[in-house]
């Protein structure tokens, strides 16, 4: 069977339907293509979209743990595995269910299966029934994803071992390999649910790439409720043995180089998702780490087939992968575009969460940048008081001749939804005395980034800040 369609767009993840949906919405004929019977991609059915329900409960629970402390006792929460499965699929199933509605209304034609390129201008999708179907298309954009990385020592063919994406379970003991967001979001929910949880970092510290007096106060948090935290430790070995897993570590902070674990999460990172089927029979070339090369617009060597998302580089991303489609559709569809944003906002969805965008302080030193940080911790805030959540910090990033802001990073109760304010500001060019000027609602965290802007200038009403340095 063959059938045609202008754009062919594989991988139906957060980038993929997003590309497939703006083009319907451009008049552009479309076929989205992806393995599983909906759109929705890791995000929605194994990655983002689960672990924020997960999160939402662990925060539930340690609220409820922690409520004595305002005069308001609970009794100590129980979990019912199933129901909370049961709740976590009704999330996805509504999630990928919506977009389904939203592909059908589009006029989006959705084809389950896995699609193998036969060359730039078709493809051959395999259907889970085993038919095929040939697929002429005058565009394609590649929006594959990435998969969780499984170094060698890690590897073990054991339903104790898991990666970001397994089923939920509540192990006595946990070990979670990789101090980066996943491993920490997921850690901190198995430790709130009521895990025994032992981190593994092979670096100095935990999330590499975020500033260190942000992650200082997640790291305080994590190490309350976590059994330990080993920093500059690796794993060397996984064994099966009994009901549980013999790991076998290295580093200077372990009192025992060989531990047992009822299960092993593996949080190491991820790699793309680029050993398309038939890539090879286009002009399409991989550079480093086996990302797809694109230019501004996201083409390809390859001029009728763009690629997008985790499958291009760094940051790996769901808000990343969509704009990134849009840029791609504006650009198949003749419209002026380049993806080249000024702030791309980094959540970490523990508790407290912790965001940046723009340039961090870290990255600020190392470009040899002439900046200045303005911090205001949100022991000073009423709002934080008032929540019971006064670990926090807001800080900008800022460019002292122009005052213009630079970056901006926030650690906190809701940092992930504040840090926008910061992205618009960066987009827009904003300056520091711009967000001094603009009134904020009180009380309010918000006011926090407000009030870092006059501490910039020293004159923040709720810190004494005589001098500006």
């Amino acid at each position: 069977m063959m059938s045609s369609t202008q754009l062919a767009v594989i991988g139906g993840g957060p980038g993929g339907y997003t590309a497939a949906f703006l083009a319907a919405d451009l008049g552009i004929p479309v076929t989205l293509i992806d393995e599983s019977p909906k759109p929705g991609g890791v995000c929605l059915y194994r990655g983002c979209m689960p672990s924020k329900a997960l999160l939402h409960v662990a925060k539930v629970m340690t609220e409820a743990r922690e409520a004595s402390a305002w005069g308001l006792t609970f009794a100590e929460p129980t979990l019912e595995l199933d129901r909370l499965r049961s709740w976590k699929q009704q999330v996805v199933s509504r999630l990928t269910g919506g977009l389904g509605q939203l592909s059908t209304q589009r006029g989006v034609t959705y084809l389950q299966g896995r699609a193998e390129l036969l060359g730039p201008s078709s493809a051959r999708v395999i259907i889970p029934d085993g038919t095929t179907t040939d697929l002429e298309f005058a565009h394609c954009v590649l929006a594959t994803g990435s998969r969780p990385a499984i170094p060698r020592a890690l590897r073990l063919e054991s339903d104790r071992v898991w990666d970001s994406t397994r089923a939920l379970e509540v192990p006595a003991a946990l070990l979670a390999v990789g101090g980066g967001y996943i491993g920490l979001e997921l850690g901190s929910v198995y430790a709130a649910l009521g895990s025994k949880v032992t981190v593994v970092e092979m670096t100095p510290g935990l999330l590499p790439g975020a500033d260190r007096d942000l992650v200082a106060v997640v790291a305080r948090r994590l190490e309350s409720v976590c059994d330990a935290i080993l920093l500059d430790t690796t794993v060397t070995n996984l064994t099966e043995e009994g009901t549980g897993v013999r790991v076998t570590l290295e580093g200077p902070s372990i009192s025992e180089s060989v531990l047992q674990f009822d299960r092993v999460l593996v949080a190491v990172g991820r790699v793309p998702n680029s050993e398309i089927p038939g890539l090879e029979r286009t002009r399409v070339r991989l550079g480093d780490r086996r990302f797809v090369e694109v230019d501004g617009e996201r083409r390809t060597a390859e001029p009728s087939i763009f690629a997008i998302g985790d499958l291009v580089g760094e940051p790996m991303l769901a808000h990343k992968a969509s704009h990134e489609a849009r840029a791609a559709v504006e650009a198949i569809a003749g419209h002026k575009t380049v993806f080249e944003p000024a702030a791309i906002p980094a959540v970490v969805f523990t508790d407290p969460e912790l965001a940046w965008c723009g340039l961090t302080e870290t990255e600020a030193r190392a470009q040899g940048r002439t900046f200045q940080v303005a911090r205001y911790p949100w022991a000073a805030s009423g709002r934080a008081l008032t929540l019971d959540r006064p670990q926090g910090v807001t800080k900008l990033i800022v460019e002292p001749d122009t005052e213009q802001l630079l970056g901006a990073g926030l650690v906190g109760s809701g940092a992930g939804e504040l840090i926008a304010e910061a992205v618009v500001a960066i987009e827009m060019g904003a300056t520091v005395s711009d967000l001094r000027l603009c009134i904020h609602p009180h009380p309010t965290l918000s006011e926090t980034i407000m009030e870092s802007a006059e501490v910039f200038f020293g004159q923040s009403t709720h810190v004494y800040r005589p001098n500006r340095s």
